[in-house]
């Protein structure tokens, strides 16, 4: 995965910056339109929330890019670190000697992309769902849980959490599981990581409570709270 080394080294300048930056978050503007290689065709294609769901009816998972792999990766970061390719939709935790485990992911849609450092500050299993404020205003499924949806088979957070922390401070965002599969490889969320529920209890097992994680997109531009 030498483009994503390449990706990681041309933030580095953004990566040295917002360690400093304790409570601050990055909005994206997302442009970028993830590609997906069909074999049957030999071609090349946008893959697009009708694509997705097409694909998962016919298929039952994501396609094989999606699937959860071992690949190889050169980075200087230590193992156990998380490094989040938003433009590709994939999550890699690293591992020794130059190679990491490669998950797919769903991320957020246009203006709730964001890109920085953080750290998981804490995990849950089968975690509660409770909407941040701004998301019970503008959303009225959202309101009706404005107190905390149980953790469950039907919570959007699906089986597992890690939440992001920034300077100590919850930044509101997370990665977690999610009750639409389909959804992986996506701009789609409010911000946050998903996974398949398979995928994120196999990350949760592995990921210690503190691990860096270092999220990654074009067009990034800082602003203010979180």
């Amino acid at each position: 995965m030498f483009e994503v080394f390449a990706r990681i080294r041309r933030f580095l300048p953004l990566l040295l910056v917002l360690p400093l930056l304790a409570g601050t978050a990055i909005a994206v503007a997302q442009t970028f339109k993830t590609q997906i290689y069909d074999p049957e065709t030999r071609k090349w294609y946008n893959y697009d929330q009708k694509r997705a769901l097409k694909y998962y009816r016919k298929h039952g998972q994501a396609p094989a890019d999606f699937q959860r792999q071992v690949v190889t990766f050169r980075t200087a970061e230590k193992p156990g670190t998380i490094i989040i390719d938003g433009d590709k939709h994939f999550l890699y935790y690293v591992l020794p000697n130059f190679q990491a485990i490669r998950y797919g992911i769903g991320v957020g849609r246009d203006g709730f992309g964001w890109a920085g450092i953080v750290e998981v500050g804490r995990k849950a299993e089968w975690p509660t769902w409770t909407p941040p404020a701004e998301m019970v205003a503008r959303d009225p499924n959202a309101a009706k849980y404005a107190n905390g949806m149980p953790g469950g088979p039907d919570n959007p957070l699906g089986a597992r959490a890690m939440y992001l922390y920034v300077g100590g401070q919850d930044s509101i965002y997370r990665i977690h599981g999610t009750t639409q599969p389909w959804s992986i490889g996506l701009n789609i969320s409010s911000g946050c990581i998903r996974m398949v529920n398979e995928d994120v209890i196999d990350l949760y097992s592995r990921v210690e409570v503190g691990a860096r994680v270092i999220v990654l997109m074009q067009g990034a531009a800082l602003y203010k709270g979180v």
